[in-house]
């Protein structure tokens, strides 16, 4: 009872923080560095914004009307807003609580399974993200063999209605490790070869969903089956959640078999196959890539260099970083790719426009282009550089977001106590 008693106690003392209104009059952002996330960079420039769209960026924008809110940046740079794919960010609140963990369903075929009708829009973690300029993610089930479908969500609503940002974007497919070294499966069957059963499983499950679809009536109605149908109309996505070389391999023929869109997700060992991913036009999502490589004999430091062998081979990828609660950093790990060979506003694609084409976004965000909503970030140095990053404002669909959080609030608090100002 008392460790039930500290945990409401601490649930109650977080902040509190309400999403912003509509965008009530026009914004003028100026005398800023415009970083528009397709490579190009604007020194003195402005960016404006109504209704939640951007409406004009350069160096010779008209002058502000009356009404506007013109705010002088002084050099400070302008940032699409950072997307975060692969993320159980408002679907897992405490590791350690069962209750607060709603990330995964029983069984392992369940295409039917929806995560966006789980995201938590109250989740205390999402406004750690907020202030590091992440404003969208993609909320995605884990769990089984087909775990479900993703939806993409921004990071400042009442609830997962007006979070929803692009419903349903992709189906998800965890390949089950395909060990070497002869380890041993749960059964004691050898763990390949069950991996392999695994498979098979899953491709007769999808021949048989094509089957059922191609009927122009049924005796009865199959729900999965039925939930197959945006996959093979190309409506979603498939995301195949995989590592090694093999496995990618798999993913690669099921894109063929069934003529299917498909991203790989994890993807440590694409830098060994990027000409077969770029001939066969699979993206990839990058995960942690702060992580020491899967391979023995591979070079301490390949996890940050994957990034800029897939650039240079051609291939769409962006990043991400398991587990929520260290996903306000993604930011940073693309200055790391920065690092080791991609360029700064390479790496800022890897994390905006990149990840925008993968998700199905590119047309609403990713860019700071006219047309385009204004998620956008502003920080008083290098957005990428956790030494000179301050954001100090941001904007969602034109709405200026609060970015206060529960850390930010106990820095002050035992500033204050010690007399540290």
């Amino acid at each position: 009872m008392f460790g039930l008693a500290m945990w409401l106690h601490s649930a109650y003392a977080q902040e509190t923080i309400s999403p912003a209104g509509p965008q009530q009059k026009p914004v003028f952002l100026t005398n800023a560095v415009i970083h528009v996330g397709n490579g190009q960079v604007i020194e003195k420039g402005t960016i404006t914004f109504d209704k939640g769209k951007i409406t004009a960026v350069g160096t010779s924008v008209a002058a502000a009307p009356a009404d506007a809110t013109v705010v002088d940046l002084k050099g400070q740079h302008v940032y699409p807003g950072i997307i975060v794919p692969d993320s159980d960010l408002g679907l897992i609140e405490f590791e350690s609580v069962r209750a607060t963990i709603d990330v995964r369903e029983v069984g392992e075929i369940n295409p039917s399974v929806r995560s966006l009708i789980a995201y938590n829009t109250d989740s205390k973690v999402i406004n750690t993200l907020r202030s590091n300029g992440i404003l969208l993610a993609q909320v995605t089930p884990q769990g089984g063999i087909i775990s479900g479908t993703s939806s993409v969500v921004q990071l400042d609503a009442w609830n997962w209605e007006d979070a929803a940002y692009k419903v349903d974007n992709g189906l998800h497919f965890f390949i089950p490790r395909q060990n070497t070294g002869g380890r041993r499966g749960p059964n004691g069957g050898d763990a390949p070869k069950t991996a392999l059963d695994q498979v098979e499983g899953v491709r007769a499950f999808f021949r048989e969903a094509k089957a059922y679809l191609q009927e122009a009536k049924h005796t009865a109605t199959n729900l999965k089956f039925e939930a197959m149908r945006p996959l093979f109309k190309k409506e979603q996505k498939l995301f195949v959640h995989c590592d090694l070389v093999k496995e990618m391999l798999v993913a690669i023929d099921f894109a063929k078999e069934f003529d299917l869109d498909v991203t790989i997700v994890g993807g440590a060992d694409s830098w060994q196959i990027a000409d077969l991913l770029k001939q066969s036009n699979i993206s990839v999502i990058l995960t942690q890539p702060h992580s020491l490589p899967i391979m023995q004999d591979d070079d301490v430091d390949q996890p940050y260099k994957t990034a800029a062998q897939l650039q240079k081979a051609g291939v769409l990828f962006c990043l991400s970083n398991e587990g929520f609660w260290q996903q306000r950093n993604l930011g940073f790990e693309a200055g790391t790719a920065a690092a080791y060979g991609l360029t700064k506003e390479e790496a800022l694609s890897a994390v905006t426009i990149n990840a925008a084409k993968i998700l199905g976004i590119d047309k609403m965000t990713g860019t700071l282009e006219v047309g385009k909503d204004a998620n956008i970030a502003v920080s008083t140095g290098d957005m990428l550089d956790m030494k000179s990053s301050v954001i100090t404002q941001a904007f969602i669909q034109g709405r200026e977001i609060n970015l206060d959080n529960k850390q930010k609030q106990l820095s002050e608090k035992y500033i204050k106590k010690y007399g540290l100002q």
